[in-house]
């Protein structure tokens, strides 16, 4: 029997299930089947060039008429995504790329009835050797491969697997398969779900940064937790950002120095050794060291975890060159080199103080040593994680070292061990750590910062984080956790963000100054043991928004979706009117042609939505509630319900599949509908039904000797407040543990709720009845 690929290259076309992806496929680019994943699961291409060289550019074909969503790296740190139908609307340095066409087959479509079903293809350009491959458009709509070493002398001419192309009719499934399918071949990184999760992402937490960015003191630390502690919301992690490490300048000449008296801030630090600066010192006696400050935030305020910063290479400079205690690390002073995508997109890179005083970089076969010096002393002072930042520096740091995929590997390699022997908890988090060279290589760290920074201060910026945390949720959350960042509890947007970070499935955590801050917000986020309600997916973009484009387009709404154990959930985002220009290489405000946007809501949009319906016979039908409005709707499968929002508006949705228990009874429980994520405080479901007729429904227990069937759904709920259920009866009795409460009923919505007083006491769970 002869199998056909699903994807192809024949008649110097790229196929995919008889569709055309890309014509005039150049003769020099040549498909290779790995034995691992075989003709079904996709391809790889590569392509032999005429001579040697430490960068090519290499077209794979013409790109016309088929929609796509890129993510692609605007800064040398960090990815947005595009959308665009031709090739030369995809961006330099794109990292992946999912395309949308129909194949004209007649298989069970999306639709359900037969049309031509919607494929998805994806690109993922790799790590071959010591080269790393990236995406990028033509003015003449080519899709071309550029392939670079970041070192002159580390040359090559042939490649074979550069690219990896998958399809399938299933996007978020399409997409991680083909990771699996990399994760084969390479060899080299493991996916999200084989990693540890550290124990931050299920509580609530305070960043140190835009409170008092690097003036941080052990004071000011103490400060910010005393007036979270008191509030209902208690920190149970704390991340000490950038200005607790022992840094200095280089050495100055006189009129270097007058200089920098004039610009206080033109001098780049460097790290002068592993331990803490004098601010975080006990003053009673100073070799006590960073441990003060661990053990007030563990012993009195209750913190389960404490996390410092500190950049990959030690600090933003790197590690000053000739210090005592730390030449043993024989650092040396290299200037950057940006690959040219980032160059262009980043201009301002020209002018970076890296870029002009360079950066002190560690030898890489000391580099191990140096992490666990700095992560062995950490730990022994009860630090429990670490924040490492500025991750994709390495990549321009190659040159003479056999390139940016080496060094990084040996880098990341070291961070790995060194987090895995001290860090039990597998506590780190990567940031500033968006390029395929870190991304291929990481086994250990499990979760990342999914998007530039939250800047409260610039107004720009708000609708981008959301859109940009939620596109690129779709690459990076099959390699870790992404998080989403944190965010200010006092700010205009502040409810804007905070619902966001409810439904992303990541840490959730502030940045609050002390005594600024908004309880009643932080409490529909946070439960008053210091937990949060964590969805247990990546927050990404619903299946209908993965192509269109929610900060650029005019007409669309961004609609996010995860899952909990038993319910899922879905928030919409009005994010028009700001993106990354293209133009002006920087983030801009733009018309957005209309003041209120309207799209539609559907139970499906939750796309793992069946999985959790408790019925084999599900029909699709589902209860949605609308966490704002308070209104509870039952939709039909596939039937839609609108929402209005303006720009910087949003809704979320609690989504339960409908449980028939018996003719004209239902039920679908929504968890604790005051907080932004209410379905995640379902951890136990059950459903039992009862009548004295032996033949009724399935799964029925005959217990009864009255013919009145008896329907009972038993949860287990953690937290506190009030609890709510679609209901097409009235119940007869609801029961908190063995008691019973009273409850209301609003018989045109059929929501049924009732209080939960307090935390539970003896379990982590109430134990909740529902009879009807």
């Amino acid at each position: 029997m002869t199998i056909t690929p699903l994807v192809r290259i024949v008649d110097q076309k790229l196929v995919v299930k008889g569709r055309t992806i890309l014509e005039n496929v150049p003769e020099n680019v040549i498909a290779t089947w790995g034995s691992d994943t075989g003709p079904a699961r996709g391809m790889f291409i590569g392509a032999v060039l005429e001579k040697d060289s430490s960068r090519h550019v290499v077209s794979l074909g013409t790109l016309r008429g088929v929609r796509f969503m890129a993510c692609f790296r605007f800064k040398l740190w960090w990815m947005a995504q595009k959308m665009g139908d031709q090739g030369r609307d995809i961006p330099l340095e794109t990292q992946f790329l999912l395309l949308e066409t129909k194949d004209g087959s007649h298989l069970a479509s999306d639709s359900g009835n037969g049309e031509d079903q919607i494929v998805y293809t994806v690109f993922l350009p790799l790590i071959e050797g010591p080269f790393r491959a990236c995406l990028q458009g033509s003015p003449e709509d080519k899709l071309d491969l550029c392939l670079e070493s970041g070192d002159k002398e580390t040359k090559a001419f042939t490649f074979t697997h550069s690219v990896f192309v998958s399809a399938g009719t299933d996007p978020f499934g399409t997409i991680t398969d083909a990771i699996r399918a990399v994760k084969l071949h390479l060899k080299s990184f493991r996916q999200r779900h084989e990693k540890k999760l550290p124990g931050i992402v299920d509580y609530f937490g305070w960043c140190t940064w835009d409170a008092f960015y690097q003036d941080v003191t052990q004071e000011g630390v103490e400060a910010g937790l005393d007036t979270l502690a008191t509030s209902g919301t208690p920190p149970k992690f704390v991340i000490i950002d950038d200005g607790w490490q022992s840094v200095g300048g280089d050495p100055l000449h006189e009129d270097e120095t007058k200089e920098l008296e004039a610009q206080p801030q033109s001098q780049l630090m460097r790290l002068t050794g592993v331990k803490e600066n004098s601010k975080f010192q006990n003053k009673a006696d100073p070799t006590v060291g960073i441990k003060s400050i661990v053990k007030i935030a563990k012993e009195k305020y209750g913190l389960k975890y404490v996390y410092v910063w500190h950049a990959i290479t030690g600090y933003w400079g790197g590690v000053l060159p000739g210090v005592e205690g730390m030449d043993q690390y024989e650092s040396l002073i290299k200037y950057p080199t940006l690959s040219n995508g980032v160059a262009e997109n980043d201009p301002g890179w020209k002018t970076d103080i890296l870029a002009l005083q360079g950066l002190g970089l560690m030898n890489p076969k000391n580099v191990y040593k140096f992490y666990n010096e700095l992560h062995g002393y950490l730990a022994s002072a009860g630090i429990d994680g670490v924040k490492v930042d500025v991750q994709c520096v390495l990549e321009t740091l190659g040159a003479g070292l056999g390139g940016r995929v080496e060094l990084t590997r040996q880098y990341h390699q070291a961070l790995d061990a060194s987090v895995a022997r001290n860090f039990p908890d597998n506590g780190c988090i990567a940031c500033m750590s968006h390029n395929t060279d870190a991304l291929y290589c990481s086994k250990q760290t499990a979760v990342v910062r999914a998007s530039d920074d939250f800047y409260p201060r610039d107004p720009v910026s708000h609708t981008i984080h959301i859109a940009a945390v939620a596109y690129n949720s779709v690459f990076l959350g099959e390699f870790m956790q992404p998080d989403w960042d944190m965010f200010h509890s006092v700010h205009p947007e502040a409810e804007y963000h905070a619902s966001a970070r409810a439904i992303s499935g990541g840490p959730v955590y502030v940045s609050d100054a002390p005594g600024k801050h908004n309880f009643d917000l932080l409490k529909k986020l946070v439960l008053p043991d210091g937990s949060v309600l964590r969805a247990r997916l990546p927050g990404r973009p619903t299946k209908d928004c993965l192509f269109s484009d929610p900060a650029r387009d005019g007409i669309s709404l961004l609609k996010i979706w995860n899952m909990n154990k038993y319910t899922g959930v879905l928030g919409v985002y009005n994010c028009q009117g700001a993106a990354w220009s293209s133009s002006e290489r920087k983030n801009t405000f733009h018309e957005t042609g209309s003041n209120s946007l309207t799209g539609f809501v559907r139970g499906c949009d939750v796309h793992f939505i069946a999985d959790v319906a408790l019925d084999p016979d599900w029909k699709g039908d589902c209860a949605v509630y609308s966490h704002r409005s308070g209104q509870l709707v039952t939709l039909p499968y596939n039937a839609a319900m609108p929402v209005s929002l303006k720009v910087l508006e949003h809704e979320i949705f609690t989504v339960t599949p409908i449980k028939i228990l018996a003719p004209g009874c239902s039920f679908a429980p929504l968890g604790l509908i005051d907080m932004f994520n209410a379905g995640g405080a379902i951890e136990g479901l059950k459903y039992e039904v009862t009548r004295q007729e032996g033949n009724g429904y399935p799964g029925e227990r005959v217990e009864s000797s009255s013919t009145e069937v008896l329907a009972t759904a038993s949860l287990e709920v953690k937290g506190c407040g009030r609890f709510g259920a679609y209901s097409s009866v009235q119940p007869k009795n609801c029961k908190v543990g063995s008691m019973e409460v009273e409850f209301v009923y609003d018989s045109v919505l059929g929501l049924v709720t009732f209080n939960l007083d307090h935390m539970p006491e003896d379990q982590k769970v109430h134990i909740v009845e529902v009879v009807l």
